[in-house]
Parts: structure tokens; sequence; C-alpha cells
């Protein structure tokens, strides 16, 4: 009986200390999760049938959406410069007569000094002798015949003078030619006066306008020339001849006006060597190119004179002995901006009876303008207002 008891308390034992660890054990766990439906007893998981696909029927074309015209904008076109006005750029040569006439305007009437200082006025502005002498006397006429006493009058009768000599001529660029002819300028000069620049801004000016135009290089003496008139070509858009160094510049010009007139251009521009006016051999040689330029299909109608501005007095006998050996037509003027000798202009028309046709006021093609004979004088006289102790000496 004992054992028996002594194994029922064993066993009591044992199974306390049975118990005890097991709920140890589930304290340590802590709380069991729920399993994931996928994984729940007695649970299955329905999936979606493939849904079939759709039958295909007759294609239908869905016409693209009208997108409506995009307008393009006009190309921008560069308005032409506005040409410079000779009040402007006629700073060294107003400045030159300046003086003088400020001082007479200053005086109370008219006297001997006063003849005197407009005298040496027109002089020092490279009028010329001869001109200068012929001028004032015409304005002491006036001036005893209409009684004028007033400086300020004096002044106005010279200017009326001056305008009144340089204001005759043709200052036209002649295009009329005959039926089936094409129109040439030609343009000659001695060297170094700007002739191949003044050519390239005159195809500017004549492209601008809407003529077709062809430049010929017949300086073939100096490759520059040649190619310096290519490029103002280029930047014109105008056509182009040129000839092998040394070649016979009239067969050259001639070439381009066949060139031009095969073409249907209307205008050709013909560059010609610079030449000394006293080289007998060159000047013979300048005529020769004058009478195979009007050669058909060409026609000379203008024969341009270049001349520089700075050159004074050495201007006016270049144009005579030009004018001789080309028959001139009409004289372009450069670098009158930089010149105090603008007194060339009376010189030429007077003694020569040729008329200056264009100016040079600058670098660019717009600075090559008309002449205008009133404008041109009124410039000059513009500030006339500077004391006599401020007026230039030679």
């Amino acid at each position: 009986m004992p054992e028996i008891l002594f194994l029922l308390v064993g066993l009591l034992v044992v199974a306390g200390v049975v118990v005890g660890y097991v709920a140890t054990t589930r304290r340590s766990r802590g709380p069991e999760l729920e399993p994931p439906p996928e994984q729940r007893a007695g649970t299955t998981t329905l999936e979606r049938p493939p849904e079939a696909p759709p039958e295909e029927g007759p294609a239908v074309e869905v016409p693209p959406a009208e997108v409506p015209p995009v307008e393009e904008a006009p190309p921008a076109v560069e308005a032409p410069a506005a040409p410079p006005r000779l009040r402007d750029r006629l700073g060294k040569a107003r400045a030159t007569l300046a003086g003088y006439v400020g001082s007479v305007l200053g005086r109370s009437g008219i006297d001997a000094e006063t003849w005197d200082e407009l005298e040496e006025a027109l002089l020092l502005a490279d009028v010329g002798v001869g001109p200068t002498m012929e001028i004032l006397d015409h304005v002491r006429a006036r001036v005893k015949d209409e009684g004028i006493t007033d400086p300020e009058a004096l002044v106005e009768v010279l200017k009326a003078e001056l305008k009144d000599r340089i204001g005759g001529g043709d200052r036209t660029l002649r295009r009329d030619v005959s039926d089936g002819r094409t129109c040439v300028w030609l343009f000659v000069g001695v060297n170094g006066v700007g002739k191949t620049t003044t050519i390239g801004k005159v195809a500017a000016r004549e492209r601008a306008e809407g003529r077709q135009v062809l430049l010929a290089a017949g300086d073939t003496f100096r490759a520059a020339a040649a190619e310096q008139l290519e490029m103002w070509a280029e930047r014109a858009g105008a056509d182009f001849v040129r000839g092998a160094e040394g070649s016979d510049p009239s067969s050259v010009i001639f070439d381009g006006v066949q060139r031009a007139a095969s073409r249907g251009h209307e205008l050709v521009l013909a560059d010609t060597a610079g030449r000394l006016h006293t080289k007998v051999n060159l000047m013979e040689e300048l005529a020769k190119v004058r009478r195979v330029s009007d050669r058909e299909p060409g026609q000379v109608a203008e024969v341009l004179l270049v001349i520089d501005a700075t050159t004074g007095q050495n201007g006016l006998t270049q144009a005579r002995q030009f004018a001789e050996a080309a028959d001139v037509t009409g004289v372009v003027l450069t670098k009158l901006d930089g010149s105090a000798k603008g007194g060339i202009v009376v010189a030429i028309q007077t003694e020569l009876g040729i008329p200056v046709k264009l100016v040079g006021l600058g670098e660019t093609a717009a600075d090559l303008v008309e002449f205008d004979p009133d404008e041109f004088v009124e410039a000059l006289f513009a500030s006339a207002s500077t004391p006599a102790a401020h007026r230039e000496t030679p």
C-alpha cells in the first residue's frame, strides 16, 4: 500500500513539472498569429478564369485629326540704312570756312578786310585761284547793285553764287541705251582713289533697287583688285567676270558685256587699272577700253572718274587728262568726309563743266550718296559762327 501511495505522489510531481514547463514555454512565444487566408484549414483560393480575347472584326480606319496649317512668318527684310547727310559728314571742310566766315559775320559792315577774308577762305578750301576770283567778282557786283551793307546778307549772296556755279549739269546716272544693247558704266582714275570700292558700293545700290548687275574686273595688272571686286560682287549678289593676270583689259570687259547680254543683265560696271594721268601710253590704252566697251552688244552710258577729295587741286588736273582720253561724263568724289578741301567740287564744275554725281561720306555702301549742290553749300556754311580768334590757319 505504501508503495502505491509513493508511486501516485511521484506521478503527481512529474505531472506538475510538465504542466509548469509547457505554460512557461507558451508565455515566451507570445500570442499565436492567425494564419493567412490561403493557409487556413478548410479554405480554398478561387482563381478568376481568364477572359476570352475579343473577337476581331474588320479594321476600321480612323481619319487623322486635321491640324490647321501654320502660317510661316515672312523672312525679315533688313531695312536699308538711311543715307548720311552732308551736314553731318563735312566737319573738316566746314571748319576751313567757319573761322573766316564767322569773322565776316562778326563785323558791323563790309570793308576791304571782309573781301580779303572771303578770298582766303575760298583758296584754303581749294576752290582754285581762277574760280575764286570769278566768284568774288560776281559777288562784289551784286552787292554793289543791290546796295548790300550787312555782312549776313553778303554771306547769303556768296552762298547763292556757289550754288549757281555747281548747280548746273545733269547729275543723274544714265541708263538709257539703244534697244538690244547692254548698259555699261566705266570707272576710271589713278591708283589709290577708291575706285574698286566705289564700284562695289554702286553695285550694292543698283542691286538694292532690283537691277541685275555684272561686275567686270578690267584691272588685270593687280590681282588684289579682282579679288576685292569679286568679294563685292558676292556681297551684292551680282554676277562677276575676271581674266587672267596681265591679260588685255579690253577683252575682259568685252567678255563681261557679252555674258551680261546673254543672261539678260541690265548693267555692267567695269573696273579699269589705275593709271597716272601723266602716262601717255596708259591713257591711250584707256581710250581703247572705252572704244571696245562701246561695241555691240554693249553701250557705254557713263564714264565715271573717281577722285580722292583729299588731293585737292591735283584732282582737277587728273579730271582734265582723263576727260580728254575717255570722255568722262561724271565725277565720283571719294573721302569727302575726311577732306578739308571741299572746294574741289566747285573747281571741277567751274573749269571743266563735269558734274559731280556721287560723293563718298564713309566706309559703307550707304555712305555713297548722290551729290546735292544746295545741300553741299548749306553744309559748308552750317556753323559759320566761330569767332575770328578761333579761325583755322593753313
